[in-house]
């Protein structure tokens, strides 16, 4: 288990210091996928490498199983890091190696005899599916080809924890599905946790089983993956979850005072006129604001944020009536303006 408590980072610049990473504080439990998500300068590639101690932090503790990483002397660090491996966006491969001298590289780093590296190396080539690159260059190879070497390279030294820094970004959608599956698949047959660092909310929903927001250097919202993508609470994440409709929605200005976001999961598509049925049988009215939905296989994925005329009352009964859906969830985002204590229409 990695407990990461109230870590901050800072950096003196020129222009002064600046606060990467403020009071973080998060659990990553043995066997997760566990994303760390956020826009560019949000921290979290500086809170990757402050969990292997790339990065000193400044303030606060990384530990793992109990165990303070920063309290440890040189050689206990070089073999924590044989056990909290990495994987980058670019790959960083040896272009002068073949891909299975790149493997055996931190192995020959740690000693290891030759014909046992060798051996490990190859297993490692048909676990990553490219049992057949072992003499062929980087160059010689595509992205997603290359990114598997250096999962094997990764895997080598048996680790515990595999850190994934935006390790798909340069990658296309089909590529990128493929990494995540060999990842998932990793981790549920090693054992490995994985820490997976991004900016795309598509790879946290496909591969991690809990995540954390970061907005300037501080964690906005931590959870399972399903709850935050139902229900997120914090700016930063709805921004993340609902792309298509997030700035729509802040640029509506308070004309529409109060707000429903339905979230499909999976609902049926044909079953009943959802809107429909509530104005025919609740006698509430609801305007649409903007959608963003799909319909695979008779069922509605996607969200919709709506206006419901009228006031609390009203918007609490759409809310109660939308909640009975199945695999529909509801979201208030009410701009209704709060009465004052005392005034008439708080009486």
């Amino acid at each position: 288990m990695i407990e990461i408590c109230n870590l901050s980072k800072s950096f003196v610049t020129a222009g002064g210091t600046v606060d990467a990473l403020r009071n973080v504080n998060l659990t990553i439990r043995d066997g997760d996928i566990y994303g760390i998500i956020g826009m560019s300068g949000a921290g979290k590639s500086t809170l990757v490498r402050c969990i292997n101690m790339l990065e000193r932090p400044t303030e606060g503790t990384v530990r793992m199983d109990g165990t303070d990483l920063g309290a440890l002397k040189k050689k206990d660090m070089q073999e924590m890091r044989h056990h909290v491996t990495m994987i980058f966006q670019s790959f960083n491969l040896l272009m002068q190696r073949n891909c299975i001298q790149n493997i055996m590289l931190p192995l020959k780093l740690s000693h290891v005899p030759r014909a046992q590296a060798l051996k490990r190396a190859e297993e490692l080539l048909k676990t990553v599916g490219m049992p057949d690159k072992a003499r062929a260059y980087p160059a010689q190879l595509s992205g997603g080809q290359q990114q598997r070497i250096a999962i094997a390279r990764a895997l080598a030294t048996d680790p515990k924890v595999l850190l994934c820094d935006e390790a798909t970004s340069a990658l296309d959608p089909k590529t990128t599905h493929d990494i995540l599956g060999l990842i998932r698949a990793i981790n549920r047959e090693m054992g490995i946790t994985v820490i997976v660092i991004t900016h795309q909310m598509s790879v946290v929903q496909e591969i991690c089983n809990r995540v954390a927001i970061l907005e300037n250097g501080t964690v906005v919202e931590e959870g399972d993956v399903s709850r935050v993508f139902s229900d997120p609470q914090a700016a930063a994440t709805k921004r993340l979850v609902y792309p298509d409709t997030f700035e729509e929605f802040e640029n509506l200005g308070t004309a529409h005072n109060q707000m429903i976001r339905l979230v499909f999961r999976g609902a049926e598509a044909a079953t009943r006129p959802l809107l429909a049925s509530m104005a025919i049988e609740c006698r509430i009215p609801a305007n649409i604001l903007s959608a963003s939905t799909r319909t695979l296989d008779g069922k509605v994925y996607g969200t919709m944020l709506l206006n419901i005329p009228g006031g609390p009352e009203e918007m609490t009964r759409a809310i109660r009536y939308l909640s009975s859906t199945p695999d529909v969830s509801v979201q208030a985002e009410s701009r209704y303006p709060s009465q004052p204590e005392g005034s008439p229409e708080a009486q």
